[in-house]
């Protein structure tokens, strides 16, 4: 007689007497098993995530990684509304073959801001170069004789093709805000180089910043000491707010030396009231780094101190 029932196989199994001593002798042995192996160490690694020793209290101290780092810096260039892949890198014989078809891939196609139109090859020619025969369009000449000496990622996807949640997905990886950006996480995990600079800026284009803002660059649920710090190199103070306004004549340094001094020891009274509250710390670090920057990031700002020989090989002119 079929019983219909919504218990697995092995559940079934431990309603029969024999089958139920036959499995739960067998599991005690594995659990005798595992304990000898971990005495004796014969166990595998580790397999736990692995997280920075972190400190609140300095939040940007450099962190040994887990595998050895040939890299001392990350340059991401982030180019929003930039050409696309399809007219640079990526060549794709089909997209000539079908140039000027309707576009139909085979289902329904949410479109958020206009509704598909034909297809529609690159308008650039596209060649092979370098040894690595990588295929790069007349658009980008100078970058072509470079190619052997570049790597190129093609196997990237996105979920949309509206601006906003695409600059979302570029920096955090999800089309939604709330994660964390890749600088963020690249700070957390590595931490700085310096205790007086932030370990993660951001150099927005003259024009101003992506979609989103500067939620393209927080730092979500990791500690706020590693959200982006803005330098808009071109502006008369790069870094909003590090100093005084010129109006405010009533601030004088010696006056803002002691407003910081009270407000670090208000501070300080109120994390001892919650210990472990790394939000405090992280935020009583912030401040810290931003008395440290009011010396340091002047003069490191300060281009028309460079020498020729400096601006010459960047091109900075």
């Amino acid at each position: 007689m079929k019983h219909d029932s919504p218990l697995s196989n092995a559940g079934r199994w431990l309603l029969n007497r024999r089958d139920f001593l036959r499995h739960g002798g067998t599991g005690l042995g594995g659990i005798a098993l595992l304990s000898l192996l971990a005495e004796q160490a014969l166990l595998g690694a580790d397999k736990s995530p692995i997280r920075p020793q972190w400190s609140p209290a300095h939040p940007n101290a450099p962190r040994p990684p887990h595998i050895a780092a040939k890299a001392k810096n990350v340059l991401v260039i982030f180019c929003s509304g930039a050409c696309a892949h399809l007219e640079t890198w990526d060549y794709k014989p089909e997209l000539i073959k079908r140039h000027g078809q309707k576009f139909d891939p085979g289902g329904h196609v949410e479109a958020a801001t206009s509704e598909p139109g034909n297809v529609l090859k690159s308008p650039f020619e596209f060649k092979q170069h370098g040894q690595c025969g990588r295929w790069v369009s007349s658009l980008l000449p100078h970058l072509a004789t470079c190619v052997d000496d570049s790597a190129f990622l093609m196997g990237m996807a996105s979920k949309t093709n509206v601006h906003g949640p695409a600059s979302y997905m570029m920096n955090s990886g999800f089309v939604s805000p709330g994660f964390p950006c890749m600088g963020a996480w690249i700070s957390y995990a590595l931490g700085g180089l310096s205790d007086n600079l932030p370990a993660f800026v951001v150099l927005p284009d003259a024009r101003g910043l992506p979609y989103n803002q500067k939620s393209n660059f927080s730092s979500a649920f990791l500690p706020v000491a590693h959200q982006g710090t803005v330098i808009n190199a071109g502006a008369p103070a790069p870094i909003a707010d590090l100093f005084a306004p010129a109006s405010a004549k009533h601030i004088t340094k010696q006056s803002e030396r002691d407003g910081l001094a009270l407000l670090n020891k208000l501070n300080r009274q109120h994390l001892e009231q919650w210990p472990g509250d790394s939000r405090l710390e992280s935020r009583i670090a912030s401040y810290e780094l931003a008395a440290k920057m009011q010396l340091s990031a002047p003069e490191l700002l300060d281009l028309g101190r460079l020498q020729g020989w400096t601006l010459k090989p960047a091109r900075l002119r």
